[in-house]
């Protein structure tokens, strides 16, 4: 099986973190009003994305939550993203000296370049989830 893990420290605390993933996802990460039933365990969900003028749907399923640690769904998207395939992302929070550690694990991909296409992706997510932290902090 295809998977890599995306480990970085974010300057935020756990509960925080999980709360932008599972209450506040189409504030910085899904285009507004694209989102349905996000975070409802075993439920599907949907929502889309725009990247470089290009709108992309991703859709699955809400698989695990545990509150404030952790939660795991499925992934899927087109080409270039999963390519239809059903991958499995797992976001996990571990409370670490002035912020969290956040690490994220993508595993189930149909072939590497869209592995690697997602391993590159990842960071750059978590980069802008936490400048979103960062500009509601200023508010």
């Amino acid at each position: 099986m295809n998977k890599f893990v995306v480990k970085k420290f974010l300057n935020s605390q756990p509960a925080r973190l999980y709360r932008a993933w599972t209450e506040q996802f189409d504030q910085w990460f899904a285009m507004e009003g694209t989102l349905l039933n996000w975070c409802q365990v075993g439920m599907p969900y949907s929502f889309a994305t725009e990247f470089d003028g290009d709108r992309h749907p991703h859709h699955g399923r809400c698989l695990r939550l545990e509150n404030n640690t952790l939660l795991e769904l499925t992934w899927v998207t087109g080409d270039p993203g999963t390519k239809g395939a059903e991958t499995t992302v797992t976001v996990e929070f571990s409370a670490a000296k002035g912020g969290t550690e956040v690490s994220l694990s993508h595993a189930g991909f149909a072939d590497v370049d869209s592995m690697n296409g997602h391993k590159e992706a990842w960071p750059q997510v978590l980069d802008h989830l936490q400048n979103y932290i960062d500009e509601c902090t200023r508010d």
